[in-house]
């Protein structure tokens, strides 16, 4: 009987370990929380790219025009800042505030070289980050978002960024690891690059950064869009 229970125990854990890593539903919870017309808190946590970011009025201007009246956004993002000051004021800057959902990213500003931030340091943060919000608010959706990344700043500059990739891929193994919602706008900046060279993404990050309104407007809005199930038709 007890290693039927042991049986039990352990095969209890596979499958909650499995169920944490499902992978999200199509439609966000909080998307389909405001088409069954429930009042929803969106926070926004991040660096510059978000405090400032055209994206987050465009999102708010989205939301209000579909679901008027039932959308609270708050931006908790800060410019400068990386996942390390992510961890350290989560409990004031989302836990507080008890969103129904949360958009985090820090992943361009974790790459800093002066930072001198290791990829470990960095997932602990992460970790601590999610763990906490998990921990506290159970049932806020969380939304990782990767930005652009940075363009054409130099080893030896206060903006250079080092492996970029392997700082934002910290990021897309959390998102999986814990079926949470990711949103990859590094796909189609790098696509831009790609196909249309250096002259193009510098029309629309002149500061190598920050994207400007319109390339706000022409790639990232879109991308969250998309992925939260706004470019499509409300439901009748």
């Amino acid at each position: 009987m007890r290693r039927l229970f042991a049986l039990s125990a352990v095969l209890g854990l596979v499958v909650a370990a499995f169920a944490s890593a499902a992978a999200p539903p199509a439609t966000p919870r909080f998307i389909t929380a405001l088409h069954a017309g429930r009042p929803q808190h969106v926070v926004i946590y991040g660096t510059s790219l978000s405090k400032s970011g055209a994206w987050v009025p465009q999102l708010q201007a989205t939301l209000d025009g579909r679901f008027p009246g039932l959308v609270k956004l708050t931006n908790s993002a800060r410019g400068g800042q990386h996942s390390g000051w992510g961890a350290t004021h989560v409990d004031a800057a989302v836990v507080a505030l008890k969103p129904d959902v949360v958009f985090i990213e820090f992943a361009i500003n974790d790459a800093v070289t002066r930072f001198d931030l290791s990829l470990d340091t960095i997932r602990r943060n992460v970790d601590t980050i999610l763990d906490r919000i998990a921990t506290a608010l159970p049932a806020c959706e969380v939304i990782l978002q990767i930005m652009n990344p940075a363009f054409g700043k130099a080893e030896g500059e206060s903006a250079h960024r080092r492996n970029q990739d392997a700082y934002q891929q910290i990021y897309r193994d959390a998102a999986q690891r814990r079926g949470l919602r990711l949103v990859d706008h590094s796909l189609a900046w790098n696509h831009l690059l790609a196909t249309e060279g250096e002259p193009a993404v510098k029309k629309l990050i002149p500061d190598g950064v920050h994207p400007n309104v319109e390339g706000w407007r022409r790639l990232v809005s879109p991308t969250l869009h998309r992925a939260l199930g706004l470019d499509l038709a409300p439901p009748p």
